[in-house]
């Protein structure tokens, strides 16, 4: 898995459109967000600043890169040998969560400098930000098995890509108070919600209310990817 993960982090720097959505696009978003802190608070930034760099940097990445390495029959010619196909997937994976994990870390690290104003429970923010790379890793792998080329990928992911980010910002800027469970129950409700609490203080009092639909969320990303996820190139 690990030879793989290499030999794709070395591709992934060299194909241009995939780099762009892996590295330039997701950090370009963390630092709008970051420079804008003073028209928002910390915790609402740093909430932007997560679901959107792994919403673009793992979500439309892995659909992008999947969606490429089956249609070049790549995909095929990793399985025709002794690798199994949760190794084979987890390398191709693995160099872009983990890019992702560093952008996050490094942008939220920022955040809490310049906004003075550092998260007050960092375990309930990791937390958070490790449920979100599951989630989007597997909606990456169920929405690669339903897209044609790595062109195409560009409107697959269109539509969870903006349901999460709608949630997230329906959230942020109207609460929970009122429909706190519809907004939960949506993918990135509940993560949004933990990562407001997890900066400001307040995630630890209904940790459960808020952890049980982003894992259940994460749990059927991981379910749809197992069903979709293709092996042979689409017609």
């Amino acid at each position: 898995m690990f030879t793989i993960a290499v030999s794709e982090f070395r591709m992934l720097l060299r194909n241009r459109l995939v780099a762009v959505c892996a590295i330039l696009i997701p950090l370009g978003f963390g630092l709008y967000f970051l420079l804008n802190t003073g028209t928002q608070g910390a915790s609402t930034v740093a909430t932007l600043q997560v679901l959107v760099m792994i919403a673009m940097g793992v979500y439309v990445t892995a659909t992008t890169t999947l969606a490429a390495r089956r249609q070049t029959l790549f995909l095929k010619r990793l399985r025709s040998g002794a690798v199994s196909d949760l190794s084979i997937i987890g390398g191709l994976v693995l160099p872009i969560v983990l890019v992702s994990v560093a952008q996050v870390a490094i942008v939220l690290t920022v955040l809490g400098f310049t906004a003075d104003e550092p998260p007050a429970n960092v375990a309930l923010v990791v937390l958070a930000v490790l449920l979100a790379e599951v989630m989007f890793t597997g909606f990456a792998l169920a929405t690669a098995g339903v897209t044609n080329s790595p062109e195409h990928a560009q409107v697959t992911t269109l539509p969870l890509f903006f349901i999460a980010l709608g949630v997230a910002l329906w959230v942020l800027f109207t609460g929970t108070e009122d429909l706190g469970a519809v907004k939960r129950a949506l993918p990135g409700g509940g993560i949004a919600e933990l990562l407001v609490g997890g900066w400001d203080g307040t995630g630890s009092t209904n940790l459960a209310l808020l952890v049980l639909p982003s894992v259940g969320w994460a749990v059927v990303a991981v379910y749809a990817a197992r069903r979709m996820f293709r092996w042979e190139p689409r017609a």
